[in-house]
């Protein structure tokens, strides 16, 4: 096409060399747009926003269809210059789950999957220039869906308001990432249940590598993530691969304190492999990636004990010293269960006391132990006399199935010595849908990435938002500075030790208060705990 200011022929003959060598195509750029950073692999353009230069798709890894069920390779080299300007595919997932308004909907799109998926971005106010903090994002999704392709991770504003790099990423997920093959596969499916946790080291390894280039310090990596992004970020505590490629570490809603045993691991593999209909592993490795998305429904994927990368539970029966010198910050939302149990149920917003017991039993029968549900009822009711059934449902269950693995960890990391550990809870109420989700599962992320304004779905998008998100930002920040997020805009925030359990209440005005429930904490105690999946 003649007047589009694109030679054709180096457009041809980098796309050539391209093929030869296996690497991502190439597009040769205009030469007076975007912004060239070279990393190890060859050099990327990225695009401006602002003053924030921003790199998308950025391969970490090589095609992950080469090295399915097992460890990942670094990218191959290309020549030329590689067009970061758009995100890479997300890994392949089955299709997204109920939504009902909340989440932005590009959360919930799967269209655009592939095992080519190793691909990360990055957020940076100078390239080639600087040594400034890095704040390296997992996504949530448990270690099954979602990815780092939306708008909600977008880390434009972060970045500029804090003068920090920020990059998010996408990995392995469901059965391509964490079924464990190795007990029906032999050696060479040795580290398929925990593949996506390796892809993961391997973009942390790129970011030591690459980051200077982007003005990111190698020596000060903050890994950050909620729900499922949370518990990858404690697996990775407890990974002597990941060992030193973090320094420190903040969990959203998302905690793991046991990983599967080899034995439980094996069943859903053998699940796995019987919703295919194949009777070997390497029968299994030959099926098409929609077949093997199939077989990803209803099957338990979490990380394993496997004896190589997992040599032990990440917080059983104590805190892994291997991440003892590493801050921690934890926290989670006031009514964590609105949305997540919520928005498959909207029958659950104008409950009846009679229907209360039911859908406990319902929704969290293996989270119930010893408690009958008539019991937990009586006893919201009796401390909460003022709840309605809806409420006292989402607090037995963001309790009782949510908040109880933050409890665990919090409480050994407290008496770990040298451990510095701080602890939050989001008690901000949004004021969308009429307010009915309260203080939600996700409804944090908005305020720590400063996108408070732009998703409005979750937040409204008014200025009661604003002081919410003030404080919010500069903890992290801090945090991601000095490994502390006391500092300028932050209320005093003592660490977490025991008995006093100190814990900042986001809101619109935050403050620190010892053990705000200490009432449901109790409650959640007697019941002992077991990791879902595990």
């Amino acid at each position: 096409m003649t007047g589009s200011g694109v030679d054709r022929r180096a457009l041809l003959a980098a796309a050539g060399a391209s093929a030869v060598l296996g690497a991502p195509s190439l597009v040769r750029a205009q030469p007076d747009t975007g912004v060239v950073a070279r990393t190890r692999h060859g050099r990327l353009r990225g695009r401006r926003a602002g003053n924030i230069s921003v790199f998308k798709g950025v391969p970490y890894g090589a095609d992950t269809a080469e090295t399915r069920f097992a460890a990942p390779k670094p990218p191959r080299p290309w020549r030329g210059v590689l067009e970061a300007a758009a995100f890479g595919p997300l890994a392949p997932q089955p299709a997204g789950g109920s939504n009902s308004g909340y989440l932005p909907e590009s959360a919930f799109t799967t269209d655009d999957t592939s095992e080519d998926l190793l691909k990360l971005n990055l957020w940076t106010p100078q390239v080639g220039q600087g040594k400034q903090p890095v704040l390296v994002w997992l996504h949530g999704g448990g270690f099954s869906n979602w990815s780092a392709n939306s708008p909600l991770y977008d880390g434009t504003n972060l970045a500029r308001l804090g003068d920090v790099v920020v990059v998010t990423l996408n990995h392995r997920l469901n059965a391509f990432g964490y079924l464990y093959l190795a007990e029906l596969g032999g050696e060479a499916f040795a580290d398929s249940g925990n593949a996506g946790m390796l892809d993961i080291v391997l973009a942390l390894q790129w970011v030591r590598d690459n980051i200077a280039e982007f003005g990111g310090d190698p020596g000060n990596i903050t890994i950050f993530g909620q729900s499922g992004g949370g518990a990858k970020a404690s697996v990775l505590m407890a990974m002597p691969a990941a060992r030193g490629l973090f320094h420190r570490v903040l969990t959203m809603s998302g905690q793991q304190v046991t990983v599967a045993s080899p034995e439980l691991a094996t069943a859903s593999a053998r699940k796995a492999l019987a919703n295919a209909g194949v009777d070997s592993a390497d029968a299994f490795k030959r099926l098409t990636k929609e077949q093997l998305i199939a077989t990803s429904r209803g099957v338990s994927y979490v990380p394993v004990l496997d004896g190589r990368s997992l040599t032990r539970h990440p917080f059983e029966p104590d805190a892994t010293p291997l991440s003892r010198d590493v801050p921690l910050i934890m926290g989670n939302t006031h009514d964590e269960t609105t949305l997540l149990i919520g928005a498959g149920d909207q029958e659950l917003f104008s409950l009846t006391w009679e229907g209360v017991p039911a859908k406990l039993t319902r929704h969290i029968p293996q989270f119930l132990g010893g408690l009958t549900p008539e019991g937990v009822v009586r006893w919201y009711r009796d401390k909460y006399p003022a709840y309605s059934p809806s409420q006292v449902f989402f607090s037995a269950t963001t309790a009782l199935r949510s908040w109880r693995a933050q409890i665990t960890q919090a409480d050994r990391r407290a008496v770990q010595p040298g451990a510095d550990t701080w602890v939050y809870q989001f008690d901000w109420k949004s004021p969308v849908m009429g307010g009915q989700w309260g203080a939600p599962h996700c409804g944090d992320i908005p305020f720590f990435f400063q996108n408070h304004h732009e998703i409005r779905s979750m937040t409204g998008g008014g200025p009661d938002t604003d002081p919410v998100a003030s404080v919010m930002g500069a903890a992290l920040l801090n945090f991601a500075r000095t490994g502390n997020p006391n500092g300028v805009g932050v209320p005093d925030w003592p660490k977490y030790e025991l008995p006093t359990r100190a814990t900042m209440q986001f809101d619109t005005v935050s403050q620190a208060t010892p053990d705000p429930r200490g009432e449901e904490r109790r409650l959640a105690e007697l019941v002992p705990y077991r990791q879902p999946g595990t």
